[in-house]
């Protein structure tokens, strides 16, 4: 971002802005696509977004917002929608049976589904609506996050001229995790439309238009496979930095504070996994794990990405959870850098991966205009540019 977002909002969590600047800078019927972090600013300024709290700095992302949690967590039964007409309140009524105080941190433990309600809420106007998904460290963590809107019918979708609070469902599946008020477990994209075009319809780019633009500047480091988004198979053969095949999580563990950095040992979490001489892993039903994608790979910076589940038709098992890819991630001076980092999770059956093996898919989108900033750029505090094998930025360097 060329602007701090800490002058984006006062004290009250009200734009600092005179009247007049709040309706500069943003084009309601402008190209259709995902909106970039310099239109996510201005929808700030024009009261799009609220907040009960300051923005902060470095929450608006090249092509998302960051969702902080509010002050109280609601432990709940079981996962709900609220459905038409009713509100995430009037269901937590039914449902609620502990409240937590997030104010100075709590712990939320695994296995367990609590409702936060967060900090940010809208105003959309009817041309632009959202899409929610798990930050990268939260998938890497393992914690099931999905974002919920009043009168929603789904989750992690926010339909357009939405006016309303918004709720991070949080369920911990494999470490109890440490989360406070402000915590950043979600983020937020924003998506515009031409007046033609439905909010449902699909604004992917063709495996026809991926080709041609991996012909005139690589998307990824080897042969492009595109089947509904570019294909990324499995790495097993073994990470340059330590011949590891990947990671699986341990079962009884410590807290995880999920906002602290670098800070705790990865063998007290972790399994490393060596790579066999078969180039061969057999996932163990209901375990997690940490695998890398075979192909470097890059997100050129007209274009947003996003990591959709694999065709069940391709095996038991489901590979990452946090979706969302910025504008620039992986690229680098002589192509592309980053190897997707896959949260895998096996179903029923064991399952036998093997080297080179599709396990996921990654489907781009036009931006509607190159962001400001972008991802692992000057001033950016990426954690992941340029990634191999990489567990989530809570533990030390291996």
């Amino acid at each position: 971002m060329t602007q701090s977002a800490s002058s984006i909002f006062d004290r009250d969590g009200q734009s600092s802005f005179p009247t007049g600047s709040a309706s500069r800078g943003f084009d309601l019927a402008g190209r259709s696509g995902i909106l970039p972090c310099q239109r996510i600013a201005a929808m700030a300024h024009r009261r799009m977004i609220q907040a009960t709290r300051p923005l902060e700095e470095n929450q608006i992302q090249p092509a998302s917002l960051d969702l902080r949690l509010g002050a109280k967590a609601f432990r709940v039964r079981a996962s709900f929608l609220p459905g038409a007409g009713k509100s995430v309140r009037e269901r937590l009524e039914t449902l609620t049976y502990a409240e937590i105080d997030l104010s100075e941190g709590a712990v939320l433990e695994r296995n367990c589904v609590y409702i936060i309600e967060l900090l940010e809420h809208l105003a959309l106007p009817d041309s632009i609506s959202a899409l929610a998904n798990p930050k990268s460290s939260t998938g890497r963590l393992d914690i099931f996050t999905r974002v919920i809107a009043d009168g929603a019918d789904r989750f992690d979708f926010v339909p357009a001229a939405y006016e309303g609070k918004l709720y991070a469902e949080v369920c911990p599946r494999t470490f109890s995790v440490l989360v406070r008020e402000g915590s950043r477990l979600s983020q937020l994209r924003f998506r515009r439309r031409a007046g033609s075009q439905d909010e449902f319809a699909d604004f992917r780019l063709s495996d026809r238009d991926l080709r041609d633009r991996h012909d005139a500047a690589p998307i990824v480091d080897t042969t492009l496979s595109a089947r509904g988004g570019l294909l990324l198979s499995v790495h097993l053969a073994g990470a340059e930095e330590a011949q590891w095949a990947g990671f699986r999580a341990q079962t009884y563990t410590d807290v995880i504070d999920v906002d602290r950095v670098g800070a705790y040992p990865v063998r007290d979490f972790w399994e490393p996994l060596p790579a066999r001489p078969d180039r061969r892993l057999i996932l163990d039903p209901h375990q997690f794990y940490i695998l890398a994608s075979k192909e470097r790979m890059r997100v050129p910076s007209d274009l947003a990405a996003e990591m959709v589940p694999i065709d069940p038709a391709m095996g038991e098992f489901r590979a990452h959870y946090a979706g969302f890819f910025d504008p620039g991630f992986g690229d680098g001076a002589t192509g592309p850098t980053a190897r997707a980092v896959l949260e895998v999770r096996s179903h029923e059956v064991p399952f036998v991966l093997e080297d080179g093996q599709f396990v996921g898919r990654l489907v781009f989108e036009k931006m509607t205009e190159e962001p400001d900033a972008l991802y692992g750029g000057a001033g950016s505090t990426s954690n992941y540019q340029a990634q191999g094998l990489k567990l989530s930025k809570h533990f030390k360097a291996v």
